[in-house]
């Protein structure tokens, strides 16, 4: 983000470093795909690993909110329920 005009060269430096499913057939089999959000299908992640059924991604940001929730809770009323 704010060096879009770099776009084109990390595209050609980045080429080889992608995450697909084959790197992941050559992992443990209880491997675990995870991204950070917002992925770029077909740049650093193949066009289809967020379907793969080891890409847990989507479930990884549904528990990010909880914890956005209770950070904004905490700024809110300065305080924790435990």
């Amino acid at each position: 983000m704010g060096q879009e005009e770099e776009q084109a060269k990390r595209e050609a430096d980045f080429a080889g470093f992608q995450v697909t499913e084959a790197l992941l057939d050559s992992a443990q089999s209880d491997v675990l795909f995870l991204h950070c959000l917002p992925a770029h299908r077909g740049e650093e992640i193949s066009l289809t690993l967020l379907d793969d059924p080891r890409a847990v991604v989507w479930q990884e940001a549904g528990n990010r909110l909880h914890a956005q929730k209770a950070l904004i809770e905490f700024l809110l009323l300065g305080k924790v329920d435990a």
